[in-house]
């Protein structure tokens, strides 16, 4: 099932074609052909071509593999793909970003800009699912994760962390990381970066 990436409700078939023009734009920008770019990033090249062509859209995973090899935040490349800033964004209006296969729902509650660092990203993780991230986009990125609901398994920097509701884990980011759910619980969680 394809992933797309949506407002509210309503999906905006023309958002998914922008990040496949900006993924393009950058791998371009970066002087890279795409049979460096699959090497530097561990995503195939027919992958990445069907991703500029905007045939498919990437998962949490490919789109983080992505963003390590640009150096990039996750939240920083969906920016690049607005048009403007807007310092206020109703709730009704927020990015949201659906990932099927991992029966993830990310959404961007931060107004977009690239001028600014700090976000929050609103996250639902479904039961018995598990995220994998291989590198930060940026070295030591700081991390505030907190838990709404359900339960939480996250594993940073070669530590184990099991949140329960309410539970706040705060970290920088330098290696791998990974979020999962046990198989009854799914997790609603914020992620704070700065």
């Amino acid at each position: 099932m394809r992933n797309i990436l949506v407002y509210g409700i309503c999906a905006l078939p023309d958002l998914s074609n922008r990040l496949a023009q900006r993924l393009k734009r950058l791998r371009l920008e970066s002087h890279m052909s795409l049979d460096q770019l699959a090497e530097k990033s561990g995503v195939s090249r027919a992958s990445l071509s069907r991703l500029e062509k905007a045939d498919v859209s990437p998962t949490a995973e490919v789109l983080g593999k992505l963003c390590a090899a640009y150096g990039l935040p996750m939240s920083r490349l969906l920016a690049m793909v607005e048009e403007e800033f807007t310092p206020l964004v109703d709730a009704d209006a927020q990015e949201v970003w659906h990932d099927e296969d991992n029966a993830f729902v990310r959404k961007s509650v931060s107004p977009p800009t690239q001028a600014l660092g700090g976000e929050v990203i609103e996250c639902r993780l479904g039961a018995g699912q598990s995220i994998s991230y291989d590198k930060p986009p940026r070295a030591n990125m700081e991390h505030h994760v907190v838990l709404r609901a359900g339960r939480l398994n996250i594993e940073v920097n070669d530590q184990k962390y099991a949140l329960n509701p309410g539970d706040c884990l705060r970290y920088q980011l330098s290696g791998r990381s990974k979020f999962s759910t046990p198989s009854d619980s799914a997790a609603s969680y914020f992620i704070f970066l700065v």
